[in-house]
């Protein structure tokens, strides 16, 4: 299912991470603007920006240092058709950046992934006949 992205950067927060921008670059120091400044690169440099948009906003996690990160995911609308502002999905990345290979992983790991689909509640059977009479 092809999706469009809203990643949310809050350049308020301080702190750093240390990662690569992409994989198999150095790691570097990133602080909340140069992540936000690399998401953006990344995208550019993917030709993704009709499909995902880096803002500056609350990310959640203010009370501790960031940089923190959140990605919202929306249905990609059809052709011709607005896009609706119901996400189908997010994902947190608070506290939780330097767990990641590089920060290219944010959209990698975002952009098409399949959501699980809803449970589908049992298939009803059919009633049982009743019992034959004596």
């Amino acid at each position: 299912m092809p999706r469009r992205l809203v990643i949310t950067v809050c350049l308020r927060e301080t702190g750093v991470v240390v990662l690569p921008v992409e994989r198999g670059q150095r790691a570097r120091r990133l602080d909340a603007r140069a992540v936000f400044a690399a998401l953006r690169g990344l995208v550019e440099q993917a030709g993704a920006g009709g499909r995902v948009h880096v803002r500056d906003a609350c990310a959640g996690g203010c009370a501790g240092r960031g940089p923190n990160v959140s990605v919202a995911m929306y249905s990609l609308p059809a052709a011709g058709e607005r896009a609706d502002q119901v996400a189908v999905a997010w994902k947190t990345y608070v506290y939780s950046l330097p767990t990641l290979d590089c920060l290219a992983q944010v959209i990698e790991d975002n952009l098409d992934e399949t959501p699980a689909p809803p449970a589908t509640p049992p298939a009803r059977s059919a009633r049982p006949s009743p019992p034959p009479a004596c």
